[in-house]
């Protein structure tokens, strides 16, 4: 069985100056974001984007990545405790961010540079999607490094159970590499092979949600489930899968209706 190595969670430690591996992931990121964004300026020109937009989207889409993502954890998943510690609130940099939460804050993001920039909602989010997965992979690959959601109990015959020594003595499946290549890397590769061609407005946006809706539905049977507030209605399912389930609908819509 293999062990978690326990990474410090200090990548970089400078004066009183902590650099967290997680903050990092987020940099690397944005950083994927802005050169595959740059490469897709170059392959759909008649998007009629420039480096300039791009770079704005970014500031847009980093402000709904945090805010959204911290505010979908604080009252998704975790409201009691928060609500018990505010000063928590803050600490982004100890982990602890909503994928739905931050989607939903990146929906506005795309919304208002939408309005600003006289662009319709759906052809940004067309341009914007297959440039998403990425990000998504490092930030599992961020949140292994730190030993966090980690998954379900699994057989000891698995060769790649994984012992968290911070948790128990349980083998347990390794999820935050399954979401990784996932709906990071697969999904990346889906989006952006099926983008390189001329699609019907909301097309690309529907394939996206999606995908994510049914990936991150499946990793769920093998991540051990975040209680969170959405768990009422059926224990059965986590709450990531409760929320996941309007993305696919919503996406599966999204594409039907491109189709016409």
């Amino acid at each position: 069985m293999l062990v978690h190595p326990q990474f410090d969670p200090v990548a970089l430690q400078l004066g009183p100056l902590a650099v967290h591996w997680y903050g990092l992931m987020y940099v690397a990121a944005f950083f994927a974001f802005l050169l595959l964004g740059r490469r897709r300026l170059v392959m759909r020109p008649e998007f009629g984007w420039t480096p300039t937009d791009l770079d704005d989207l970014l500031f847009w889409g980093v402000l709904g990545v945090i805010l959204g993502g911290r505010l979908g954890e604080v009252l998704f998943y975790q409201p009691g405790y928060y609500f018990s510690h505010p000063a928590e609130i803050l600490a982004v940099w100890k982990g602890g961010m909503s994928f739905h939460g931050g989607l939903l804050g990146v929906l506005v993001a795309l919304w208002a540079f939408g309005r600003t920039s006289g662009r319709g909602f759906l052809p940004v989010g067309d341009f914007v999607a297959p440039l998403v997965p990425l990000g998504l992979a490092f930030g599992r690959l961020g949140n292994f490094i730190n030993g966090e959601l980690w998954g379900r109990p699994a057989s000891p015959d698995l060769p790649w159970a994984m012992q968290f020594p911070l948790v128990d003595a349980l083998p347990r499946h390794p999820s935050q590499l399954y979401q990784m290549l996932g709906e990071g890397l697969l999904l990346f590769f889906a989006l952006w092979l099926y983008a390189r061609k001329p699609r019907p407005v909301g097309a690309v946006s529907g394939l996206f949600l999606l995908g994510y809706g049914v990936l991150r539905f499946l990793a769920e049977f093998f991540r051990n489930p975040d209680a969170g507030i959405f768990t009422f209605i059926s224990p059965a399912l986590s709450s990531a899968q409760w929320l996941c389930a309007p993305m696919i609908v919503l996406g599966a819509w999204l594409m039907r209706r491109a189709r016409g």
